[in-house]
């Protein structure tokens, strides 16, 4: 938490890791307190031997905590504030695949900001599922980011049937976001609902 420079992210940080408790004890019948957490050599958080069927993963951004539960499947999950004060360009450049670069540069203005955000926010979900970090280079797979076009995985490499094993969606969360969920194999059910807004403050 005390990495986050504004108090706003550090409340944020806070409430999100508290709901996720909260949640994940729900489901196991645990006091949230008593959940146990490890993390793997690439950094992500999982629970303690004995629990890791269920998968979670979580995400802010703005005014937004995510968070994915998921029973015996690994799942990735981001959401992203849009701002315009960035060069969408240069940091397409070097953390797209070719393909998504071109895919980018047919746009312009607002719906280019947009293209961008839907690429980022899959490409981070897929990474956080995959749960390598850094090790997964983001140019080494190719998403889907025109606007209205439906989210997916398009290709992965080296595996090309690496891509067949995930199923990516857009979320929609609110006017000036985007948000990603990647979910591990096929045959799911998405159920989604709002925390009280009672509950975060």
């Amino acid at each position: 938490m005390e990495r986050f420079r504004l108090e706003k992210d550090r409340r944020r940080y806070l409430i999100g890791r508290g709901l996720l408790r909260s949640l994940l004890g729900r489901y196991l019948d645990v006091a949230p307190q008593d959940l146990r957490f490890e993390t793997t050599a690439a950094g992500k958080p999982h629970l303690a031997l004995g629990e890791r069927q269920l998968q979670f993963n979580l995400a802010h951004s703005g005014e937004y905590v995510l968070i994915a539960i998921a029973n015996g499947r690994a799942v990735g999950i981001d959401v992203e504030e849009i701002r315009n004060d960035f060069e969408a360009e240069e940091i397409a450049a070097r953390f797209f695949s070719p393909s998504e670069q071109r895919d980018l540069g047919t746009f312009a203005g607002r719906v280019k900001i947009e293209a961008f955000y839907n690429c980022w926010t899959r490409k981070e979900a897929y990474v956080k599922a995959r749960g390598e970090g850094l090790s997964l280079p983001l140019d080494q797979f190719d998403v889907s980011l025109r606007p209205g076009e439906p989210a997916r995985l398009i290709a992965t490499r080296p595996d090309s049937a690496e891509a067949r094993r995930w199923q990516l969606i857009a979320l929609d969360v609110a006017d000036g976001y985007r948000a990603a969920l990647v979910v591990e194999g096929q045959g799911w059910t998405l159920r989604s609902w709002d925390c009280p807004e009672e509950l975060a403050r």
